[in-house]
C-alpha cells in the first residue's frame, strides 16, 4: 500500500474532486466507497432516455465564475432555472416567494398592496423581540397565511419537529420577492450537466494515478487502512469514525418512491412541493423536466421524497445543525485534530450543509492547502 499517497474514503463530489486534484499533482490516489456506484448524492442514471436524480434534486448554482468554469470542465450544462411550485391542498403557489405567489393568495397586483398585506399580518401577529423559533422568524418576515400555507407543514415535515421548536435561523434568509420572477436562486451561473451528474465524477476520477473500488466499507478495515496510507481524506460521518464515543450528532434521512408512468408529461414541473402536513412527502420530481422534456415518448419517471427520522444504519442525508449538535461537532473536530494523518470533508465529515459549488471549493482548499504544506 505504500504505492499510494492518500486513500480517499467515498467517492462523492468532496472526494472526486481531491482525488482528481491530488493526481494533477503527480499523487498516486486510492478512493473506495461503500455504495457500488460512484458520485455519492448527485449520482443519474439514464432511464428510458431520462436522468434519474437517484438521491434527490439537484441543480447547480454559484456565483463564484471560477468554480462554474471549474466543474464545466467536465460536462456542458443546459440553461435549467430552478422554479419550483407549491401544492397546498390542491391549490398552486409560485416558488420563492415573489409577486406571482402574492397575486395567486391575495390578489393583490403590485409590490406596495403585496407588502401592505404583509405588514398587515405581521402587525396582528404581535411579535416582539428577537424571534424565539422558526414560527415566529417565518411569521415576522412573510406573515401568517403563507407561513401556515407553504412554510409550516413543509418544514415540520422536512425537520420532523414542530416549528415552535425549531431554531429561528433555519429560514433567516428566506426569499421574498416583489417582483414577478419564480428563479428560486439568485446565483449568476446556474444550470443542470447534459447527461447527468455522473460523468462529472467519473471523468475526475479517470486518471492514472486514480484507482476506484466500489462496494467497500471503510470500517470493516479502518485500522488495517489507518496503518496502510500515509494520509486518508475521510468524508463520511465524523461521530462515526469515533465510534460515537461523545455522542450521536444529528441528522436527517430520506425515503424515495420513484416510478415510471406512462404518460409523456406527469405534473408540468421538476419539482412541485407538498406544503399540508397531511401528504407524507414533501415533494415529487419529475427528472425529464430537468432537461426540458427529454426522454422517451409517452414515459416518464417521478419521484416522491420522504423526509425520515436518521438512525444508525440508514442513509444520512444532511446535518442539523441546531446548538446542540454544533457544540457537539466541535468536539468532535478537536478529536479530529489529533488524527494526524485523517482529514475530515465535505458535508457529513465536517457536519456542514454544503451546496454542491460549495463542497467543490471546499475540496480545492484542502488539497491546496496540503500541497503548500
Amino acid at each position: 500500500m505504500s504505492k499510494y499517497d492518500y486513500l480517499v474514503v467515498g467517492a462523492g463530489l468532496f472526494g472526486a474532486v481531491f482525488a482528481h486534484e491530488a493526481a494533477l499533482r503527480g499523487k498516486h490516489v486510492k478512493v473506495i466507497e461503500k455504495r457500488n456506484h460512484i458520485a455519492g448524492n448527485i449520482y443519474t442514471k439514464e432511464v428510458d432516455g431520462i436522468q434519474v436524480h437517484q438521491y434527490g434534486a439537484h441543480i447547480f448554482h454559484t456565483s463564484d465564475k471560477q468554480i462554474w468554469e471549474y466543474v464545466n470542465q467536465f460536462a456542458e450544462f443546459n440553461r435549467y432555472t430552478n422554479s419550483p411550485v407549491a401544492n397546498y391542498k390542491g391549490h398552486m403557489y409560485n416558488l420563492p416567494f415573489n409577486m406571482n405567489t402574492f397575486s395567486e393568495l391575495w390578489g393583490v397586483r403590485t409590490p406596495a398592496e403585496a407588502q401592505a398585506k404583509i405588514q398587515e399580518q405581521k402587525d396582528a401577529a404581535q411579535l416582539s423581540g428577537e424571534p424565539k423559533n422558526l414560527e415566529e422568524q417565518a411569521i415576522s418576515l412573510i406573515g401568517t397565511d403563507i407561513y401556515e400555507k407553504l412554510i409550516k407543514g413543509y418544514t415540520e415535515k422536512q425537520w420532523g419537529q414542530k416549528a415552535t421548536d425549531l431554531p429561528a435561523f433555519i429560514i433567516r434568509r428566506l426569499p421574498v420577492r416583489y417582483t414577478y420572477d419564480n428563479n428560486y436562486f439568485n446565483d449568476t451561473y446556474q444550470g443542470i450537466p447534459i447527461g447527468g451528474y455522473t460523468q462529472i465524477v467519473e471523468k475526475m476520477l479517470d486518471h492514472p494515478e486514480i484507482d476506484v473500488e466500489t462496494g467497500v466499507d471503510f470500517f470493516a478495515n479502518k485500522n488495517q487502512y489507518l496503518a496502510d496510507f500515509p494520509k486518508i481524506i475521510f468524508t463520511g460521518m465524523i461521530d462515526q469514525y469515533f465510534n460515537y464515543q461523545l455522542g450521536e450528532l444529528e441528522y436527517r434521512s430520506l425515503r424515495f418512491e420513484t416510478e415510471e408512468r406512462d404518460v409523456d408529461n406527469y405534473q408540468g414541473n421538476a419539482v412541485i412541493n407538498y406544503t399540508d402536513a397531511e401528504t407524507p412527502y414533501t415533494r415529487i420530481i419529475e427528472h425529464k423536466h430537468f432537461e426540458f422534456g427529454k426522454g422517451d415518448k409517452g414515459k416518464t419517471i417521478i419521484t416522491r421524497e420522504y423526509p425520515a427520522n436518521w438512525k444508525r444504519g440508514d442513509e444520512p442525508y444532511y446535518p442539523v445543525n441546531n446548538t446542540r449538535n454544533n457544540t457537539l461537532y466541535k468536539q468532535y473536530a478537536e478529536l479530529a485534530k489529533q488524527e494526524g494523518n485523517v482529514i475530515f470533508g465535505g458535508r457529513l465529515g465536517q457536519y456542514r450543509y454544503y451546496d454542491m459549488h460549495q463542497v467543490i471549493h471546499a475540496a480545492l482548499v484542502t488539497v491546496n492547502k496540503i500541497s503548500n504544506l
